[in-house]
């Protein structure tokens, strides 16, 4: 996992590790990122990391925080020259 790799040259007890572990799963999952081979998990990673380094101790709240930040994949819509070839 990216975090793993981020995280092995950091000075952190295996608590935070965990913490930041954790909510990186979550978010993965909010995501919709199956795939951990993807470069975007090192973004999220990067992001849990970031947040987790405030006062922020709650992995759920650190989630929901770099949800919020990195946002949903946005929902492309076709453009309107090609709605007539649309038929699915």
């Amino acid at each position: 996992m990216a975090i793993y790799r981020i995280l092995q040259n950091m000075p952190l007890s295996p608590e935070d590790v965990g913490r930041l572990a954790a909510a990186y799963e979550v978010t993965l999952k909010a995501l919709d990122l199956a795939d951990r081979s993807d470069p975007i998990t090192e973004l999220v990673a990067r992001k849990i990391i970031e947040i987790g380094q405030t006062a922020i101790r709650d992995p759920l709240e650190i989630s929901r925080r770099a949800v919020a930040d990195l946002g949903p994949p946005p929902k492309l819509a076709a453009p309107a020259d090609l709605q007539p070839f649309m038929t699915c």
